[in-house]
Order: C-alpha cells, then sequence, then structure tokens
C-alpha cells in the first residue's frame, strides 16, 4: 500500500535542500516542523504556524527532545497572515489541514483562512518550489475545504504551477494530498 507520509517526503526533497526556507503552514505537534528542521539544517529556516498555544508548546518541546537545530520560528498566527512574518521566498510549505491531534477537535482548519493561506503561500514561492496540502475530508468542514481547494487551484495557469492530487479511489473519506509545483 502507498504511504502518503512517504510521498509527502519524497515530493519535498525532490525540491526542498540544505540552507533553504520552508514554511508549516499547520504546525500541530511539530512532526512536520521537525522534518522540514532537519532537512534545511542549521543553515537554513523553518516558520511554523498555529492558532493554538498548546500547538505551539506541544511543537516546542517536540522539536528540542528530537534534537533539532535552532533554525525555527513558531508563530502563534493564522496561516492566511503568512507574507506578515515571511519576507523571504520559500523553497517549501506543508499545511497538514484538520485538527490538531490529541485535540478535542472542536477546532479545525477553515475554508475562509486555508484558501487565503494557499494563495499567499503560492506567491511567496521560490523558482522550483513546493507545497503540499493534505486534506481530510472525513468530516464536514474537511470535505467542504478540500473542494473548494481543488476547484481554486484547477482555475490557476498550468504554465505558473502545476497542481497534482493524489488520491484512494475507492475510500472517499480518505485523506488525500495535492502537491503544487512552480516552474524552475
Amino acid at each position: 500500500m502507498i504511504d502518503l507520509l512517504d510521498l509527502h517526503k519524497h515530493f519535498i526533497l525532490t525540491h526542498l535542500k540544505e540552507g533553504d526556507v520552508a514554511v508549516d503552514f499547520t504546525m500541530g505537534n511539530g512532526h512536520d516542523t521537525e522534518f522540514l528542521s532537519k532537512t534545511v539544517g542549521e543553515n537554513g529556516h523553518v516558520y511554523a504556524f498555529d492558532i493554538q498555544e498548546m500547538a505551539l508548546e506541544s511543537t516546542e518541546k517536540h522539536l528540542k527532545k528530537s534534537g533539532c537545530p535552532n533554525n525555527y520560528t513558531l508563530i502563534l498566527d493564522s496561516h492566511h497572515n503568512v507574507k506578515n512574518h515571511v519576507k523571504v521566498p520559500i523553497k517549501a510549505g506543508m499545511f497538514n489541514l484538520g485538527y490538531l491531534p490529541g485535540s478535542d477537535k472542536t477546532v479545525t482548519t477553515m475554508r475562509k483562512t486555508t484558501l487565503p493561506a494557499i494563495e499567499a503561500a503560492i506567491s511567496i514561492m521560490a523558482p522550483d518550489a513546493v507545497i503540499i496540502v493534505a486534506v481530510y475530508p472525513g468530516h464536514p468542514e474537511g470535505e467542504a475545504e478540500g473542494k473548494e481547494i481543488c476547484e481554486y487551484l484547477s482555475g490557476l495557469s498550468r504554465y505558473k504551477v502545476c497542481a497534482t492530487q493524489i488520491k484512494i479511489l475507492n475510500s472517499r473519506t480518505s485523506p488525500f494530498f495535492i502537491v503544487i509545483e512552480n516552474k524552475p
């Protein structure tokens, strides 16, 4: 069976190198932040966003425990405000939509901020960059969020970005992800 997390990493690693800048748009408990931090190394930088203080605390503990270099900035703000915090082009971005793992699931990512965050992420991509968007259609907001993101990306010029959806076809509510790559 295909492991979606392994595929995320494959696509990220084809673009992201030591010394690059990356963004974790939904830091959660910090696992994607850790992956990005270790990939860009001491000379790179990772910005990570979440709106929940609990996510920042959990991520900070996780990054220290896992031996990440001190190359990250944890930001308590919505991902759609990325351009207020990140002033340089990025080589990679990761969105892991839904809710904070281990939480009561009352706070989820929302269409009203996720789509502007994806638009902002695309606008700050360096040449030959990638953005991964993991979508969880198993709850009503996640399903609506996924549809809106796919509609938006379908309307973009293929000469600007290539948006590819990777989905398990025989499981309607299984997570899927989108790879957004721009031209070198």
